[in-house]
């Protein structure tokens, strides 16, 4: 099987996959708040319980991978997203959500996986557009799968969860039945599983390069993480948008994400070096957050969530692509599993300071704070790659 149609299942496996995550995204908060009761802290917590598995867990898969195969770990980690869904279906209390969510986790913790098998089938010259199309599936389930959801919200939350359940199960028999194995290994080689290998992540953090980009793609992410859980809520309780128009707004951005991802980053990227795009992609997020608490209408929300998704189309590619590079070629399944898990302990810490300072500060504070990151971040990555030549 060529490389080429290897790309194309991959892409399809997660694009399917992501659906399914993506249906559940604009209706999570609404549904803790309408039918559970519990509070925006609380829902802060529900959004981190799922990113702190995933930190727990993404170097855990991304290193097995490197001594088992990829394969086994993309489509076992497919079954549990599915099972997770089954369980929100029949979710009628707070403990119930947050056993849903650790397995979603768990789950969901193969994008390292993803990326690796990635890098396994492409060259490092074009590596970046290989990233992209991930970055692409993902923005393609956030189109389809919001707007999924908000139609299916109409009919019974518990259907959401049986239709996320399809779409992961689907993703599991696409990739049992078509996807290919990349990484053999000897049999001989032992396996040995933590729950956080500390030594493993410090010596991917003391990488040339690796560390310091690592920690700028978590300094990102929980920017944009503080509205993980609140982007809904303000759109429920401030703006008075509906189940359909908070999906019809993450499908907007998923939809400007993909665009950016699958064809922008090409047609830009032959122009303009990645430290560049990498600058005007911080950039833009960063007005994205700060306007959002003032869009004064649908209208106005919508654009500016689309401004928002051009920077963030932009981001997830480039420094994916970029750690990559840097990685050493036989550690590529734990150092995209290091970066991975320690972006996801940044998704920890940004919904529950969102959820926070949602309930307890202003509604608008996740947003200030989270274009706040942003500039610092901006101004940190320029000083430090100011006299780089070579992104």
């Amino acid at each position: 099987m060529t490389n080429k149609k290897t790309l194309s299942i991959i892409f399809i496996t997660v694009f399917i996959d992501l659906l399914g995550f993506g249906v559940l995204i604009p209706i999570l908060p609404t549904f803790a708040t309408k039918e559970i009761g519990i509070s925006e802290f609380q829902i802060g917590v529900i959004v981190a319980i799922f990113s702190l598995m995933q930190f727990i867990f993404n170097p855990i898969l991304g290193s097995l991978s490197d001594k088992i195969g990829r394969k086994l770990i993309i489509v076992s980690s497919l079954l549990l997203t599915s099972f997770s869904y089954l369980i929100f279906s029949i979710t009628d209390s707070f403990f119930l959500l947050i056993i849903s969510r650790m397995l979603a986790g768990i789950g969901g913790s193969n994008i390292g996986v993803a990326q690796a098998y990635i890098a396994d089938i492409t060259t490092k010259e074009n590596r970046s557009k290989g990233m992209g199309m991930i970055g692409g599936a993902f923005g393609l389930g956030f189109v389809f799968g919001p707007l999924i959801g908000g139609f299916l919200s109409e009919f019974g939350y518990s259907i959401i969860g049986y239709v996320s359940a399809s779409f992961s199960f689907l993703a599991f028999l696409v990739a049992f039945i078509y996807l290919p194995e990349t990484k053999w290994v000897a049999k001989s080689d032992k396996i040995r599983i933590k729950l956080f290998d500390w030594k493993s992540a410090v010596s991917v953090l003391k990488i040339q390069k690796v560390g310091f980009l690592i920690f700028l793609f978590s300094s990102l992410i929980f920017a944009i993480a503080n509205i993980y859980g609140t982007f809904a809520l303000i759109g429920f309780k401030y703006y008075g948008f509906s189940d359909q128009q908070n999906g019809i707004l993450f499908g907007i951005s998923g939809l400007v994400g993909a665009l950016i991802q699958v064809r922008g980053l090409k047609i830009l990227s032959k122009n303009f070096r990645e430290k560049e795009l990498l600058s005007w992609g911080i950039f833009l997020m960063g007005i994205g957050l700060l306007l959002i608490p003032h869009g004064i209408n649908f209208i106005g929300v919508a654009v500016i969530i689309a401004i928002m998704s051009i920077g963030t189309g932009l981001l997830q590619p480039i420094l994916s692509s970029m750690i990559s590079k840097y990685a050493p070629e036989h550690k590529q399944g734990e150092v995209l599993g290091v970066s991975q898990s320690i972006s996801a302990f940044a998704r920890v810490l940004g919904p529950l300071w969102g959820g926070w300072s949602f309930e307890y500060v202003s509604f608008s504070f996740p947003f200030y704070t989270g274009a706040l990151v942003t500039l610092i971040t901006l101004l940190i990555f320029n000083k430090i790659f100011k006299e780089e030549t070579d992104v």
